[in-house]
């Protein structure tokens, strides 16, 4: 499933990505050594997995404005000599 718009520039910086991966890591963790309760360690494994195949291995790459190819001008905008 692909991230709509919205979401693609909400999480567009870093430490967004990297604090909900962080915070379903520790909430995994809670679930496995704390509460033993397999429901909710399966569905938090399940969201993290989501989370760091979205967030990290399919999230577009920022491009670079410089890197960018400016657009063509017109032939009236154009430097030309007239005889």
């Amino acid at each position: 499933m692909a991230l709509k718009e919205n979401d693609l520039r909400w999480f567009r910086p870093m430490w967004r990505r990297a604090a909900v991966a962080a915070f379903l890591a520790l909430w995994l963790g809670w679930e496995l050594l704390f509460t033993q309760n397999m429901f909710w360690a399966v569905l938090v494994g399940a969201a993290l997995a989501y989370v760091g195949w979205n967030f990290f291995y399919k999230f577009p790459k920022e491009e670079n404005p410089h890197d960018q190819i400016p657009p063509s001008r017109s032939a009236d905008e154009q430097d030309r000599q007239d005889p």
